[in-house]
């Protein structure tokens, strides 16, 4: 415990200080996360082969270009961010001004998920510095090259004393959560989630909790041909093509017609048959299961023996090389524990319906997800699935795509979590909006001042109401 406090003294200084306000100090973070991630972008590379096996595309795709995209994109924004807003108030209190002042919440903690390590770490730095705050990031145990990578190199570039990195498993985690912070923004499962927040609670530390939840999809008939096989590409890229589907935003399920099922179980057959061939687990375009944990709790949901029967495509696992085969399931058992809990992993249900509109019930049956993919031309359906269903986000006709857009906000609702980042929503996510008015001394209203009477009520009434023709004629006594 007195090794972490001792590394937390620096960022506290550091943020009374005040360095950290100035646009100078946020400007050259946001170039130095630019010149760490560039200069080192072969490193970067190979520590995630190390952890998870990605190829150097999805390396690029998902973590490095990730994070340079939002670095540029904060860089080019921060002094508009940061500029006052003006507030408009009641003419009543004429001559006054108000105004909005976004300041830095003070010393953040920011725990980061081990299936986008670099990207899950960085990218929350990003809106942290953005905002002026000095931060602490603990990086994931799981994923010990990319942990490593982030605690060598971060140190080197960004500002040392404003900036720490500590690793170490769950203990280490307990000890920061022991300690008081400004903010606090996890990214990992529902079950931590809930022990942040209740560790959170102590203080009355704000939390953002990026969590996940099982993500539908929803296929609607799609009567052009060419369509469909758009869909279907754009359903295995997001199963199987980031981290192996170990993504949080990831396609958990597929809900679709009965009589569609067939067409849609061929076609994904053979659209993983072209990203990954005939052996994907020769193919070096998947990822691995993080680690053997993981690999034995995809293995249970797989091999439960209701759950075995329902598989209609891969199902083959590989301890020693911790790989999954994309698996396609057909109507698992809804009680399974497939169907009960987030997959994290390469497999595949699909549930039919009678009709494709019964999938908006099926989906409010169950905990809000983390987002709604639904692939539809029907602008009715689209109204229905917005209007009727409630989840961090909704995408329409592509997948994933809305989580590299920095002008929509990426988040959950309910137990997919709550608070929300990326772009301007990351600098508000570590910023406290602060209102500020000033008023001059003349004119004074005395109606605001006891002792009270008829007039007075009137007044008030109307001030409230906005009615200033009525309080100009209560006030010239040609109204009572």
């Amino acid at each position: 415990m007195s090794e972490v406090e001792e590394s937390l003294a620096e960022p506290r200084q550091a943020f009374k200080s005040g360095s950290t306000r100035s646009v100078s100090w946020r400007k050259s973070q946001l170039r130095a996360i630019i010149n760490l991630v560039q200069d080192n972008e072969e490193d970067i590379f190979k520590a995630l082969y190390q952890d998870l096996g990605k190829h150097p595309v999805e390396c690029y795709r998902d973590e490095v270009g990730t994070v340079l995209k939002s670095a540029r994109y904060s860089l080019s924004c921060v002094e508009k961010w940061m500029a006052p807003k003006k507030g408009r108030l009641p003419l009543v209190f004429f001559p006054s001004s108000g105004e909005l002042i976004s300041e830095p919440l003070g010393v953040v903690l920011i725990f980061a998920s081990w299936n986008f390590p670099i990207s899950l770490a960085l990218d929350p730095l990003i809106g942290a510095v953005s905002a002026g705050n000095t931060a602490v990031l603990k990086p994931s145990e799981l994923a010990p090259a990319c942990s490593s990578f982030l605690a060598n190199t971060i140190p080197r570039y960004l500002d040392c004393r404003a900036i720490k990195v500590i690793r170490g498993g769950a203990d280490v985690g307990d000890r920061l959560l022991q300690q008081k912070w400004d903010k606090i923004f996890f990214t990992g499962s529902p079950r931590v989630g809930r022990i942040v927040m209740l560790a959170a609670a102590r203080h009355l530390t704000p939390v953002t909790l990026e969590l996940g939840g099982k993500c539908p999809t929803i296929l609607d008939n799609l009567s052009s041909p060419s369509d469909i096989k758009i869909a279907v590409k754009r359903i295995v890229g997001a199963k199987w093509g980031p981290c192996s589907g170990q993504a949080c935003i990831g396609i958990d399920y597929v809900l679709v017609e009965r009589k569609l099922a067939p067409t849609l179980i061929d076609l994904l057959k053979l659209t993983i048959k072209s990203f990954y061939g005939e052996e994907p687990r020769n193919s070096k375009n998947m990822c691995k299961i993080i680690n053997k944990d993981h690999f034995e709790r995809l293995r249970n949901l797989l091999e439960d023996p209701a759950v075995a029967a329902s598989i209609v495509h891969g199902g083959s696992l590989h301890e020693k090389e911790l790989f999954i085969e994309p698996s396609i399931l057909l109507d698992p058992p809804l009680d399974a524990g497939i169907m009960m809990e987030e997959i994290f992993g390469p497999l595949l249900p699909i549930i039919t319906l009678d009709n494709i509109q019964e999938s908006i019930e099926f989906i409010n049956s169950r905990p809000k997800p983390l987002v709604i993919y639904a692939f539809t031309k029907d602008e009715s359906f689209k109204r229905q699935i917005v209007s009727e269903t409630s989840s961090g986000s909704v995408t329409f006709n592509d997948t994933m795509v809305q989580f590299l857009c920095d002008d929509l906000p990426f988040g959950g609702v309910g137990q997919s979590g709550f608070g929300r980042y990326h772009g301007k929503y990351s600098f508000d996510t570590f910023s406290h909006e602060k209102a500020v008015m000033t008023r001059g001394f003349f004119p004074e209203l005395e109606p605001r001042y006891p002792p009270w009477n008829h007039f007075k009520l009137q007044f008030i009434r109307l001030a409230y109401d906005f009615n200033y023709f009525g309080l100009l004629l209560l006030l010239l006594g040609l109204k009572r």
